[in-house]
């Protein structure tokens, strides 16, 4: 029932003005939610959310978010996955922006190093704020809370739309969907299970990205380059994390080149006729200067979208 009326205030939310002023679900709005379901969840190291991701480029996968570390003269916990390869993910595409650093008082997530309130806590329906995200500016408003649910909706200046549950008795979010401005969903994440006590590895990848291009097919050799200078705080990557996408023509060929300024080549393909890769993902040193790439693609249709990030790797054992 929950979800049928987050549903009707959705679509009232964006095409009726005063729908969210109408009815409510029963006289309080909140159905069975407590006060302290409203408010700011605390967190422990071990505590954790199993989730299913589903991505364009990757299709569905599972990991745990683990809250690995916790700084209370910083007021920053620090959030790891279990999967290595789901922080790769991350490093190179941004997917899941609950990784890395969140703070204290507000759960805010960090994008370009300023932290975002994507929560308001305490949670009121109807309250109305903004944050950025994604790479994206938002204007948000809890349109439903019921049965310790609260449902948010929000736009972006360029016509996404992020639609999230926070769940008062998980302490984080129930639901994610993020769609953007051609209604391709972009990332959802679905709660599968909460716990506490996690042992084992987590892992956290804090990147930035380095090179970000599209390449189609040409009759010549394609020549790019783009540096590695380490993070903005002086430190050097540990690892430089590649994404590959590509399609080649029937008939077609493809090769991939990146030399680093030692004349090394970390990282080659070649491809042939009707060939795809699709969400290709790894890693190579980190060897701080120049990298040049060469590109050759044949065929009218073939495509190759190649993008590089440098990452700080850490991992925790619990």
């Amino acid at each position: 029932m929950h979800r049928a009326v987050f549903l009707a205030l959705l679509m009232c939310s964006m095409g009726l003005a005063g729908c969210l002023d109408g009815p409510t679900v029963n006289s309080d709005g909140y159905g069975n939610t407590s006060e302290g379901e409203l408010q700011l969840p605390s967190w422990s190291v071990g505590d954790q959310w199993l989730y299913t991701f589903i991505t364009p480029q990757f299709g569905e996968d599972s990991a745990r978010l683990v809250v690995a570390e916790t700084d209370e003269d910083e007021g920053l916990y620090r959030l790891g996955i279990s999967s290595e390869r789901e922080a790769q993910r991350h490093a190179v595409i941004n997917h899941n922006p609950f990784l890395g650093r969140v703070t204290h008082d507000g759960l805010s997530v960090f994008e370009e190093g300023e932290a975002q309130p994507v929560f308001n806590f305490p949670w009121n329906k109807g309250d109305a704020w903004s944050f950025t995200l994604l790479g994206q500016s938002w204007s948000a408003s809890t349109v439903a809370i019921y049965n310790g649910v609260v449902d948010v909706v929000a736009r972006s200046d360029d016509g996404h739309s992020l639609i999230y549950a926070f769940s008062g008795r998980a302490g984080f979010i129930d639901s994610l969907v993020w769609t953007d401005a051609e209604g391709v969903e972009q990332l959802r994440m679905e709660l599968t299970q909460t716990k506490t006590g996690y042992e084992g590895d987590v892992h956290f990848y804090r990147a930035r990205d380095l090179l970000d291009s599209v390449y189609e097919s040409t009759d010549n050799d394609i020549y790019d380059s783009f540096l590695d200078s380490g993070h903005p705080d002086g430190s050097a990557w540990d690892v430089l994390v590649w994404y590959i996408d590509v399609n080649i023509a029937n008939g077609g060929s493809g090769t991939l080149a990146m030399n680093d300024h030692q004349s090394a080549s970390p990282l080659t393909r070649a491809w042939g006729s009707g060939a795809t890769e699709r969400g290709a993902i790894g890693t190579i040193p980190s060897n701080a200067g120049d990298y040049g790439l060469t590109v050759n693609l044949r065929g009218g249709d073939s495509l190759l979208h190649f993008r590089v990030a440098g990452a700080i790797t850490t991992t925790w054992t619990l």
